[in-house]
């Protein structure tokens, strides 16, 4: 009983330290990532900041570099709060080991005493010559035996217990220095912390002061959105017209196809009565209708739903850009990978986010229908999905590519080349273009998620970086 107790105990440690180990190695891993992430956005930072004029790429970018700091912080309490637990398990064991090397030390101590008061040969003989038969002489000899055994194998623990408590000495003196750097890596993030929230403040402030100049911005941003949301609009309406006018046109083709199938039906079905009757001299049996399958809709005037044969689309809500299979499909893929498409770059940060937002330090608020990523002038500007291009068009200037899905529409806006044309087939990571500057010399994008008239927040379709 005593021994399936031990062995349970020991089981249980191995498992509580592995399982402790598998978490210090995904906090490493975390921390590696957000250091990288740290470093990729000082060099994008100090690009940026080599433009005098203060812009939101700076300060996005600044924000994005502190909360980045402050998770690696976060990181760092966790790897110091794990580095404690198994200092605190491995001092435990230690005790318990020591406990169990004096046990060990002190039963061999009494085994050592009680075989000197017993090392005569004469004892030895005499304890076996005195049994009363044959076999109980037999069994005290494989006694003797036994315990002379009994007192190697503890010799051969105290030994094994000495060095496994040796081993764990060094793993607590390697945890100390573990939790000594990792003390000292939170203090040096905590003082560029504080480094980047001052730049903050700086950046905050040279944008209140530029608040004339950022309103006038704002103000040519939100003439540039209209523009392109009627534009938007303009192509997704004749979209879905073009869909109804396709759905339509195959529904009289269908029922064409019909009628004509029932009129040969009906020839055939005469001709053969007309065949017996003269053979016969009998007047042919009435001529019962064709089965036919269920009609469609004569009213041309009404979106026919043809060619769907995925079975999803039972419960979904009719739309005209999903009236054909492929539309259907590129919807479903579309919606399948929402959170997991790629982003439209390879690099960059988000600057002016999704829906209302404001300029900090300032009153001046704007409206945005998706999002303004700042990135390398000339960067390649790729397709996040599946898809066809339905227009190429120039905006205020910039050039702009909408891209359809079925009936969701992604939008590109601000490219100063474009390498697609309308009709185009797309996939995922297709280039479309490069990035144009922006009004502050970096370059940017605008990118747009939408279906019909509603604009969707794009970072909760794309991959978190």
């Amino acid at each position: 009983m005593i021994k399936k107790l031990l062995v349970s105990i020991v089981v249980v440690c191995v498992g509580v330290v592995a399982h402790a180990q598998q978490s210090r190695e995904e906090i490493q891993r975390q921390q590696q990532n957000l250091q990288k992430e740290i470093a990729d956005l000082n060099n994008t930072y100090n690009e940026i900041k080599k433009n005098k004029k203060q812009s939101l790429s700076q300060l996005a970018l600044v924000q994005r570099k502190i909360n980045a700091r402050e998770e690696l912080l976060k990181n760092l309490n966790r790897d110091v709060r794990q580095i404690d637990d198994n200092i605190y398990l491995t001092t435990l064991e230690i005790n318990r080991m020591k406990r169990e090397l004096d046990t060990l030390k002190e039963n061999y101590a009494k085994s050592l005493v009680f075989a000197y008061k017993n090392r005569s040969n004469y004892d030895y003989l005499n304890f076996i010559f005195s049994a009363t038969s044959f076999n109980d002489a037999f069994k005290r000899v494989a006694y003797l035996k036994s315990y002379r055994q009994f007192r190697e194998t503890q010799a051969d623990n105290i030994v094994k217990t000495q060095t496994v408590l040796q081993q764990k000495a060094g793993i607590l003196a390697n945890s100390k220095v573990e939790k000594s750097s990792a003390i000292k890596e939170q203090g040096k993030q905590l003082e560029v912390l504080e480094e980047d929230k001052k730049e903050k403040d700086r950046v905050v402030q040279d944008l209140k002061d530029r608040e004339t100049d950022i309103a006038a911005e704002i103000k040519t941003r939100e003439k540039t959105r209209q523009k392109l949301s009627q534009a938007l609009q303009a192509v997704i309406r004749r979209e879905k017209e073009e869909a109804q006018r396709r759905a339509i046109e195959l529904a009289k083709k269908q029922k064409e196809e019909e009628d004509r199938k029932k009129r040969e039906a009906d020839a055939a079905k005469a001709a053969a009565a007309k065949n017996n009757n003269s053979t016969a001299g009998t007047s042919p049996a009435k001529a019962q209708p064709p089965a036919t399958s269920n009609p469609v809709s004569g009213n041309s005037d009404e979106p026919v739903k043809t060619g769907v044969v995925n079975t999803n689309a039972s419960n979904r809500k009719y739309d005209p850009l999903e009236s054909t299979t492929e539309g259907l499909t590129l919807s479903l893929n579309f919606e399948n990978n929402k959170g997991r498409l790629p982003w439209p770059a390879d690099a960059g940060v988000v600057i002016i986010p999704y829906g209302t937002y404001t300029i900090p330090g300032t009153k001046l608020k704007g409206v945005s229908d998706g999002i303004v990523i700042a990135l390398p002038v000339g960067a390649n500007i790729k397709a996040v999905a599946d898809g066809e291009v339905t227009a190429v068009t120039d905006i205020g200037g910039q050039q702009v590519v909408i891209l359809i899905h079925g009936k969701y529409f992604t939008t590109y806006s601000n490219l100063s080349t474009v390498n697609v044309s309308k009709g185009q087939k797309v996939k995922p990571g297709t280039v479309l273009g490069k990035a144009a500057e922006g009004s502050n010399g970096e370059g940017q994008l605008t990118f747009m998620v939408s279906n019909d008239r509603t604009n969707y927040n794009p970072e909760t379709w794309l991959r978190r970086k």
